[in-house]
């Protein structure tokens, strides 16, 4: 098995949760993909850098993050797996907010102004997440070249509608799961 089949089976294995939930979009669901138990895990960080850095290794960029919390692990695992390659890659967190106090920075990490930059989530069902990181990240100056999610739950489209090249390295469908 690769790294891409290896991470499938880590995420039906430790991140599929079955039972009613709300997910933050208000929609409910009979499950949830709580991908913190596999951005966070030991073994199966590694493969989700690896897994998006080869589902985006025709986009050019030279920084990788997004919103707080969803992203952090997922930018973080990528940015180790780049140095691995070597490749060249930052990462950078986008505060829900603007801090009211030292530098008062939405983007936190290296100065990504004039950088083409990649925007990264966990999962995601309705793209409100990303999308209000890309918005900071356009404000900051940076050139979003891209979405990339390791679980599309359906943000697919609106995150295309809003003129972005949108990749999941997995579907629903690919995990078992009907939306």
């Amino acid at each position: 098995m690769g790294d891409h089949d290896d991470l499938r089976k880590f995420i039906t294995d430790l991140a599929v949760v079955h039972g009613r939930v709300v997910l933050s979009s208000g929609r409910e669901a009979d499950w949830y993909v709580d991908l913190r138990r596999v951005t966070l895990h030991h073994a199966a960080a590694p493969l989700v850098g690896r897994v998006l850095l080869d589902l985006t290794a025709d986009w050019e960029y030279d920084a990788v993050g997004g919103l707080t919390l969803g992203a952090d692990p997922v930018a973080a695992a990528m940015l180790h797996a780049a140095s691995a390659l070597p490749r060249r890659l930052d990462a950078f967190v986008v505060r829900k907010a603007e801090k009211s106090h030292g530098l008062q920075r939405r983007v936190e990490g290296p100065d990504v102004a004039g950088r083409r930059v990649l925007a990264v989530e966990d999962t995601s069902t309705t793209g409100g997440s990303v999308l209000t990181a890309v918005h900071a990240l356009r404000e900051a100056g940076a050139d979003v070249v891209g979405v990339a999610v390791i679980v599309d739950r359906g943000a697919g489209e609106a995150v295309r509608a809003a003129g972005l090249p949108y990749r999941a390295a997995y579907t629903l469908a690919d995990l078992g799961l009907v939306a």
